[in-house]
C-alpha cells in the first residue's frame, strides 16, 4: 500500500507520541529509583531515556518537514529531512554505544565496591525492558509499513533502551549475588552492538545523502522493464538515487532516429509509467530521448541550429527558382551530420521527369553546405 505524504506524517506522529510518552515515564521512575535504591546504573539508564526523548523530538520536527508538499525551493520535496534526521538518530545511538562502553570500563576498574541496590530497582529495570522493547516492535511495525528508515533507526534506539535496561538488570541482580562487575562484561558486548547499529544505520542514510544507486539488482530490474518497450531500441546514462522512501530514475533511450517529436514523446511517457507502475518505490522519471548513442562523445553538438542552417539551405535554394515554393522542412541530426527533408506542392509539376530533376537538383544545392550529409525532395 502506498502512503500519501499526509498519511505518513500521521503515522509517525502518532507512533512518536507514544514513544514520548513512555520515555517520559521511564526517565523520571529510572531516575528516581536510582537515586533512592542506590543504583548508579538505573541513573544512567534514566538519562539515556532522556536521549531517547531527544530523539523523539527530532523525529517529529523531521516528519512535520518531510511531510511537505514540494514547493519552488524544493522542487523534488523534503523527504531527505527524514534521511537527515536518520544521520542524526544514529549519531545518537553512536554516542549511546560509546557511553555505555566507557560507563562499562570504569566499573571493571573501579576497586571501590558499589553500594548494593534496593531490591525494586530490578522492578523498574524489568518493567523498562518490557515497556521499552514493546516500544521497539511497534516503532519498527509502523516503520517498515510506511517504508520509513527514519522510524527504524528510532525503534534501534529504542531496543537500545531496552538492552541498557537489561543489563542494568544484570548488574543488579549480580550485586545482588556478590558479583558486581558482572553487568560491565554484558555492558561492553551491549555497546558493540549499539554501535554497529548506529554505524549501518548512519551508513545508508549518508549514502543517500550523496546519491548512491540503487541495488544492483533493482538498477537491473529498472534496465529489463524498460528495454521490454517494443520501440526502446537501446539505453545508456541509466541514473538512480533514493530521495526518503521514493527512488529517482534518470535515463537515455535510443529510438527509431526519424520518430516525430510527439512520437518520441509518448514514448518516453509510455516507459515512465511502466516504470511507475512496476516498482513501487519509483515516483519520478526523467527520460531523454535519443536518435544514436552520444554516451561517448556528441557528434551533433556543434552543427549549426535550425535558423542558421535554414539561411545557407534558402541561399543556395534561391539560385533554383523551381525550388521557391519548398515548405515543410525536417531536419534530422544523426552521426555528426544534417539529413534534410523538404516539400514541394505537387501543383508545381508539369511531369514526373521535372520531378525527377528537381530532387536531384534539390540534393545537389543542400549537400553544398558542409554539415548537410543527405538530402531528399518529396512532392505533396
Amino acid at each position: 500500500m502506498a502512503y500519501t505524504l499526509e498519511q505518513r506524517r500521521r503515522e509517525i506522529n502518532i507512533v512518536t507520541l507514544w514513544g514520548v510518552l513512555i520515555n517520559i515515564v521511564l526517565s523520571v521512575t529510572k531516575l528516581l529509583g536510582g537515586i533512592w535504591g542506590h543504583s548508579q546504573a538505573l541513573i544512567a539508564d534514566g538519562l539515556h531515556s532522556l536521549s531517547d526523548l531527544a530523539s523523539d523530538g527530532m523525529v517529529l520536527l523531521a516528519a512535520r518537514h518531510a511531510g511537505e508538499e514540494a514547493d519552488e525551493d524544493h522542487p523534488y520535496g523534503h523527504a531527505r529531512f527524514e534521511t537527515l534526521a536518520t544521520v542524526g538518530l544514529a549519531g545518537l545511538l553512536i554516542i549511546v554505544g560509546l557511553g555505555i562502553a566507557y560507563d562499562a570500563l570504569l566499573r571493571l576498574v573501579n576497586t571501590v565496591p558499589p553500594e548494593t541496590p534496593a531490591i525494586y530497582t530490578l522492578w523498574i529495570a524489568g518493567f523498562s525492558v518490557l515497556s521499552k522493547e514493546a516500544l521497539y516492535h511497534y516503532t519498527r511495525i509502523v516503520g517498515k509499513r510506511i517504508n520509513s528508515s527514519m522510524l527504524e533507526a528510532n525503534a534501534w534506539h529504542h531496543r537500545s533502551d531496552a538492552i541498557s535496561s537489561i543489563v542494568v538488570l544484570i548488574g543488579i541482580i549480580g550485586a545482588q549475588m556478590g558479583m558486581p562487575k558482572l553487568d560491565a562484561f554484558a555492558a561492553i558486548v551491549v555497546a558493540l552492538m549499539v554501535l554497529k547499529i548506529g554505524y549501518e544505520l548512519g551508513y545508508h542514510s549518508i549514502q543517500e545523502l550523496v546519491d548512491t544507486a540503487l541495488d544492483p539488482v533493482v538498477v537491473d530490474k529498472i534496465r529489463n522493464r524498460i528495454l521490454a518497450h517494443e520501440d526502446v531500441r537501446e539505453l545508456h546514462m541509466l541514473r538512480t538515487r533514493r530521495m526518503g522512501q521514493n527512488a529517482l530514475v534518470d535515463v537515455h533511450i535510443l529510438v527509431s532516429p526519424k520518430l516525430s517529436v510527439s512520437e518520441g514523446h509518448h514514448i518516453s511517457e509510455a516507459v515512465e509509467k511502466a516504470l511507475i507502475d512496476s516498482f513501487e518505490e519509483i515516483n519520478d522519471v526523467t527520460v531523454h530521448i535519443d536518435p544514436e548513442d552520444d554516451e561517448l562523445s556528441a557528434l551533433n553538438r556543434n552543427l549549426p541550429s535550425r535558423s542558421e542552417l535554414i539561411i545557407m539551405l534558402n541561399q543556395e535554394w534561391s539560385k533554383l527558382p523551381e525550388l521557391a515554393g519548398i515548405d515543410d522542412v525536417t531536419l534530422h541530426y544523426l552521426s555528426g551530420k544534417i539529413c534534410v527533408e523538404a516539400s514541394l506542392p505537387l501543383a508545381t509539376l508539369e511531369s514526373v521527369e521535372q520531378g525527377v530533376r528537381l530532387k536531384q537538383l534539390f540534393s545537389e544545392a543542400s549537400m553544398k553546405i558542409s554539415s548537410v550529409g543527405e538530402a531528399e525532395l518529396d512532392f505533396h
